[in-house]
């Protein structure tokens, strides 16, 4: 595999893309605001993801994306996400991160 491009977006965001033999991997990496910041903080941070990811979406439809790094999040085991997460969980209940990646991811 060659890197096609390297990308720092900001200080809590980077994408790598690689070519593959049959596909591009596409692999953004996040650093996701902690709990304890300003909602404008974790905002601003979600909408630059969901910007990127839809920039990948629109022009790479055939391409494989992973989403990974630090999410600052705990998913937990309400009856809401359970289509998206499914029962299985290490919490009981989500906190503010948690909620807003599973916003994102659907």
């Amino acid at each position: 595999m060659s890197s096609v491009n390297t990308e720092f977006v900001s200080d809590r965001m980077l994408y790598i893309v690689q070519r593959g033999q049959w596909c591009n991997i596409i692999v953004l990496n996040v650093h996701a605001p902690s709990e304890e910041k300003s909602d404008d903080s974790k905002d601003g941070f979600y909408a630059v993801l969901e910007q990127v990811f839809n920039h990948f979406s629109k022009y790479h439809i055939y391409h494989m994306k992973i989403v990974l790094g630090d999410f600052n999040a705990k998913m937990g085991r309400e009856n809401i996400f359970k289509l998206t997460i499914g029962i299985e969980s290490l919490h009981q209940d989500s906190n503010d991160n948690g909620v807003r990646i599973v916003n994102c991811a659907t």
